[in-house]
């Protein structure tokens, strides 16, 4: 049984209080910062898009726990940032730390297969390129939603408002409306092709044909219906199971798809048990496969077995990585699918003695200046928000979620304003792929939420918007952190480079030039170039203080 602290209509007003303005609201920029911020002892929320950051603010603000704060933040980013994200969208992850039991926990929300769904589904051209990028754009691209399953799991689990009062919000910027922005227009303009076919994107999109322009207001007054029968049934359940879900499954048998209602029904989000690394007094936490943070884990492993001091302005140190991130994702694209219908070496792959052999591999590469011999693809996904919280309890939550790349599928389901994530693109399309397409499995993603604690306290959640380069920005924000001992603000201030595998390499503005230059002489394609964003907040146990930063 659910504890509230004040009625009904008292809650409502404090957490829309501040988050809506009106239609003329527009939704500011989040520039970079990695600043020390005013601390707080209420909790924060830090993320983007900021219109959602200031509703899950409120939310504590109104006495509301941090899994409360982010399943409502979730919520309006899935209206507000609809290219990124959607209540529609393919799903996320959540890592959880409850600082009652000391508990640290995970939810897997992440898209689902149909059961039609064959590993040899998408036909692949001589070049290796799936035929007219179905896998990308289009019904076939979509697998059933996770978000709504993943966001009521956790308020379930651990929240101690209702679903019906924390969706409030999201409804207000869906039937009111906001300003377009400048972001929000180029992602409509750069998706006008695929749009154009499916008249329920048409129609919710475009004007006359045309992408909506930066100054227009943007409304959703499908979705805003779809939210207050959820909000009047304070569940998500028919969404999976009953009417709503049968509208979503007709809206694909429409379109061509594959997602019936027994796919609906079919779907649960997940409690799982997180992976864990320790190194010196903190164990880092994060959500387990299909989530990006085992590459992220398998790196830091190596990174601490090779015993560096890990200083951000040796250029060698870079170099050794920038081999370590090389060999990680090896292993991931060759390696890694659902474990629930694959056999993944979870276990070896973060075994000291795996760690010890890749860290000599590494040394050597680093002592003779040269790139390890490896073969790896590389191929651009963007995409998701990131929100991490913290509470006045200590309670953490890092909370990922995502459409894939801009808008997703670019469908919607007509009559529920319901655009649709891409979660199958994130299936390998060759058959015999660890990660290729099958009946009710999860895709791999980029996402990993994480959390560390100290000697059992919980102290930093942490993750990353960006696609692939999520997994690396928090290697290295990490690195800093737990390796290096650095503060919160100057880890994520820390250089950062990203590769997948191959040798392109990017270095985020802060690295220096001599590492550039370094990298280049070995033989390295590098680049300048963003890395991810990270959002961390950090719980102070002894003061009680939160503090949020993010670049």
């Amino acid at each position: 049984m659910r504890k509230h602290l004040y009625n009904r209509r008292q809650a409502l007003f404090t957490v829309t209080k501040g988050a809506f303005a009106g239609p003329t609201v527009v939704l500011g920029l989040h520039r970079a910062r990695a600043d020390n911020r005013p601390t707080s002892e209420v909790g924060v929320v830090e993320g983007r898009p900021t219109a959602a950051e200031e509703v899950g603010n409120n939310v504590l603000q109104a006495g509301g726990n941090a899994i409360d704060a982010c399943v409502a933040t979730g919520l309006v980013a899935g209206v507000v940032a609809p290219h990124q994200c959607g209540i529609g969208g393919y799903g996320g992850h959540m890592t959880i730390a409850r600082a009652d039991t000391r508990k640290i926990t995970s939810i897997d929300f992440n898209s689902m297969a149909p059961a039609a769904a064959r590993p040899d589904m998408y036909p692949i051209e001589k070049n290796g390129v799936v035929r007219g990028n179905v896998h990308y754009h289009g019904w076939l691209a979509a697998g059933v939603p996770g978000t709504m399953a993943g966001l009521q799991l956790a308020l379930d689990l651990y929240g101690t408002r209702s679903f019906g009062e924390l969706v409030q919000p999201a409804i207000r910027f869906a039937r009111d409306g906001f300003v377009v922005g400048a972001g929000l227009a180029g992602a409509v303009r750069r998706a006008v092709p695929q749009f154009a076919r499916d008249p329920a994107s048409s129609q919710l999109l475009l004007r006359d044909g045309q992408p909506l322009d930066a100054s227009a207001i943007y409304r959703n007054p499908e979705l805003a219906a779809m939210l207050e029968t959820l909000a009047t049934r304070n569940s998500v359940d028919s969404f999976y199971r009953g009417d709503i879900a049968q509208q979503i499954a007709q809206g694909f048998a429409g379109g061509g798809g594959l997602v019936n209602a027994e796919d609906m029904a079919a779907y649960r989000a997940k409690e799982v048990k997180p992976l864990a690394l320790p190194w010196r007094e903190f164990t880092i936490h994060t959500a387990p496969l299909t989530a990006g943070g085992m590459t992220t884990l398998e790196a830091l492993s190596i990174l601490k077995a090779l015993g560096s001091k890990h200083e951000p302005n040796d250029p060698a140190q870079t170099h050794a990585r920038l081999e370590i991130l090389r060999v990680a994702w090896k292993d991931r694209l060759s390696l890694f699918g659902d474990p629930q219908h694959v056999d993944v070496p979870v276990e070896r792959l973060l075994s000291e003695e795996y760690a010890k052999e890749v860290a000599s591999r590494v040394g050597q590469a680093v002592q003779t200046r040269e790139p390890l011999s490896i073969v790896a693809n590389q191929r651009p996904q963007g995409g998701t928000v990131h929100f991490s919280a913290a509470d006045r309890h200590g309670n953490m939550v890092a909370l990922t979620m995502t459409h894939g790349a801009g808008f997703g599928a670019r469908v919607t389901v007509p009559g529920l304003g319901l655009i649709l994530g891409h979660g199958m693109s994130r299936f390998d399309p060759r058959p015999d792929h660890p990660n290729s397409p099958g009946p009710r499995k999860r895709p791999l993603h980029n996402m990993c939420p994480t959390i560390v604690s100290n000697e059992g306290t919980a102290v930093l959640a942490l993750g990353g918007s960006g696609g692939r380069k999520i997994p690396n920005a928090l290697f290295e924000v990490l690195a800093q952190y737990v390796g290096r001992d650095a503060s919160m603000a100057e880890a994520v201030a820390a250089p950062r480079l990203h590769t997948e595998g191959t040798l392109n390499t990017t270095l985020d503005a802060p690295a220096p030039d001599s590492h550039l230059r370094y990298l280049k002489q070995i033989g390295y394609q590098i680049r300048r170039g963003n890395s991810a964003v990270v959002a961390a907040v950090s719980h102070d146990a002894n003061t009680g203080r939160c503090l949020g930063v993010s670049r």
